[in-house]
């Protein structure tokens, strides 16, 4: 197993070399820095394991950068809330305080490498869409679920909005399927996943010739969508300077390929998703208001997992079967204990983080019963009801603190909905 450590604090990185010299079946290669760590990481890594504080590049933007291509393993001496609540929302599967001894690490990594194996051996004709679609129900859910059947019904562009890992992209399809377009093409497409200089040939297309690569002409995800349904995740992260020519597609109805003098007309249902604060993006000039409220016509607020409780043991449920067949493993079940975890736990990183907990129990676990080891809630550092209690308080403190007391804004920046807020304001005596 080849393995990247990040660490500027020298003393830390020699420490982790030295260990972890014992262990002939890990290849390791340290960096001082994340940006010299971007320069040399490549397919051949199957593993990243990277501080969070650091000197120009943090953790949390190193994370961002990999843009997911990685498992990665967080090691930090101060955590807060808030770090690792980001840290989750990124995928990053385990979350280690310092300090911490060698062998926590080692069980770690050892637990990453039996998930890579289990995976590797799966065989080519699974089912990608196994994990797809609504795995549960709750009163929370149906209630949006309802507003979102009747948006449907209309050509009205779409806004939907909520915390990363809550199921945006489901929601934009169960939109699309409910739709008159339900039988044309439904497209998804990734802003933050997309380098900002791609991102206008992504949308549009190009002709041969257009620039320098361009050896062939591209048809561009506007005339791919077309009759049908364009979904455009994280549209706040959309460069300034192609949002323009995004509102005028929307308008317009219609597009140009890069390197073309010829529009080409379009027909399609614009859905966009964001878990960014557009409103602030618009005061700071990152974000265009008037293509905000061209997409923003119906606005669309998805409640997190916290929030739809009566889900968590029934998605849980839903994703150990399905994971069971996946990997080929009998039908394995969660003990009481482990269902009071899930049940106690926050969610931070929403369904996206309960999916992917599940699979790694269904792996990780030797016998048929799913206990709260094989969960490793407690490694995050955040299931212990006090831990929990003191570090949302410090977080709702700090957001208050930051929008000047602000209910209204601090709501929309915790994700939670004003009651909730006002409740826990009163709880914590804020």
């Amino acid at each position: 197993m080849k393995i990247a450590i990040v660490e500027d604090d020298i003393n830390m990185r020699k420490s982790l070399e030295i260990a972890m010299s014992d262990y002939k079946e890990f290849e390791v290669k340290t960096f001082k820095n994340a940006k010299d760590a971007l320069k040399s990481i490549d397919d051949s890594f199957d593993l990243i394991i990277t501080d969070i504080n650091m000197p120009g590049m943090d953790g949390i933007e190193f994370v961002k950068a990999l843009k997911g291509k990685f498992e990665i393993i967080i090691m930090t001496g101060n955590a807060t809330l808030q770090r690792a609540i980001e840290s989750i929302h990124l995928g990053v599967k385990d979350f280690l305080l310092k300090p911490f001894d060698v062998d926590t690490l080692i069980n770690a990594i050892k637990r990453e490498d039996k998930i890579q194996k289990v995976k590797k051996t799966l065989t080519q004709n699974s089912d990608k869409s196994s994990l797809s679609g609504f795995l549960g129900t709750s009163k929370a859910l149906e209630a949006t679920l309802n507003i979102a059947k009747k948006a449907s019904k209309t050509d009205a562009s779409i806004l939907l909005l909520g915390e990363s890992g809550v199921g945006k992209e489901v929601f934009a399809s169960f939109i699309h399927e409910n739709s008159p377009r339900a039988k044309k093409p439904f497209v998804a497409i990734n802003m933050a996943a997309i380098p900002d200089n791609l991102i206008e040939s992504e949308l549009f297309g190009f002709e041969k010739g257009a620039f320098t690569d361009a050896g062939e002409a591209k048809v561009g995800q506007f005339e791919l969508a077309n009759g049908g349904t364009l979904f455009l995740d994280e549209i706040g992260e959309m460069p300034y300077s192609v949002q323009a020519k995004l509102l005028r597609a929307i308008q317009e109805k219609e597009v140009r390929r890069l390197g073309s003098a010829k529009s080409i007309k379009i027909d399609i249902r614009v859905i966009s998703a964001t878990n960014a604060n557009l409103t602030d993006k618009i005061k700071s000039g990152e974000f265009r208001e008037d293509l905000y409220y061209r997409l923003n016509t119906i606005p669309l607020n998805i409640p997190p997992l916290r929030e739809r409780e009566d889900e968590i043991l029934q998605i849980a449920q839903k994703v150990l079967e399905q994971n069971c067949k996946k990997y080929g493993f009998t039908l394995k079940s969660f003990s009481d204990d482990a269902q009071k975890q899930l049940l106690s736990y926050s969610w931070p990183g929403n369904i996206r983080e309960l999916i992917s907990v599940v699979e790694r129990a269904v792996i990780l676990s030797d016998n048929d019963k799913i206990t709260p080891n094989e969960l490793f809630l407690e490694h995050r550092g955040l299931t212990k009801e006090r831990d929990i209690a003191t570090m949302e308080k410090e977080l709702i403190q700090k957001v208050l603190n930051s929008e000047g007391g602000d209910i209204d804004k601090a709501s929309e920046v915790l994700g939670m909905n004003k009651e909730n807020l006002a409740k826990k304001i009163k709880i914590y005596e804020l």
